[in-house]
């Protein structure tokens, strides 16, 4: 948002971007607790109303020639399906449903983050971390238990000279525990960085002379999101499906 600086004398636009990203009470003005219902409390709600809208109400009257909307549903089944089973293998297709909850749930919260005056709430490190927590203990949990101790040969590499395993092997532990740094930080910084750079061309827009410029840089920049909003959601399932492979075939 670009405000007038104080004193007109200066003739500057003050710009900002990340006031787009505050967390704020729903109701009232008080501070901010652990069980205040906030604007990211509602924008995940409708987030998922808009899956069950999609997933239940728009496929409760399957036909053999579909609707619109069972049809996108039934695109967004298959792909992720197929995605599970093309990177994991058909052994993981039993965790089909919470891979595709996942792929589902962001899918939503990024396309629902373009509407003007909604709340992303995949900007949020508070919320990516979560799923991306979740993700790596559901993985670590599931390594250990379909594979027992056989799990940390995930971290040796017997394939490499016997000299260079201990080494390699503290390389890959690092890189393990780095995993939900770098599945969260990606979707979060991806998300904000694109709704920043939107917030800078609106504020052009001001300037009567660069106007049709920020215009059609807001446009070149909205549709570049839309296509980034999808894409996050499909790398961040992918590397789950990856993580998961790890999981359920730990040996190099």
């Amino acid at each position: 948002m670009a405000t007038e600086a104080s004193g007109e004398e200066k003739g500057s636009l003050v710009f900002h971007p990340m006031d787009q990203f505050i967390v704020e009470p729903l109701f009232g003005d008080g501070p901010v607790g652990m069980f205040t219902i906030t604007n990211v409390t509602l924008w995940m709600f409708l987030a998922i109303v808009g899956i069950v809208a999609l997933m239940v109400i728009g496929t409760s009257r399957r036909a053999i020639i579909p609707t619109r909307t069972q049809s996108i549903a039934e695109l967004a089944y298959g792909f992720v399906y197929k995605m599970v089973e093309d990177v994991t293998g058909k052994d993981a297709v039993g965790y089909f449903p919470y891979i595709f909850t996942l792929f589902m749930f962001i899918l939503f919260a990024n396309f629902l983050g373009l509407i003007p005056g909604s709340f992303t709430t995949t900007s949020h490190f508070a919320v990516t971390v979560v799923l991306a927590l979740a993700v790596f203990l559901t993985v670590t949990i599931l390594g250990f238990v379909k594979n027992g101790a056989s799990f940390l040969g995930l971290f040796w590499v017997s394939s490499a000279p016997l000299a260079l395993r201990p080494i390699l092997a503290i390389i890959e532990l690092i890189s393990y525990f780095v995993r939900p740094v770098s599945h969260s930080i990606r979707l979060a910084g991806n998300v904000m960085a694109g709704h920043a750079v939107i917030k800078v061309f609106a504020g052009f827009a001001a300037i009567a002379a660069i106007s049709p410029l920020s215009v059609v840089a807001i446009t070149a920049m909205y549709g570049l999101e839309v296509l980034v909003s999808f894409i996050q959601a499909y790398v961040f399932t992918i590397l789950t499906c990856v993580y998961l492979k790890d999981a359920l075939h730990p040996h190099h």
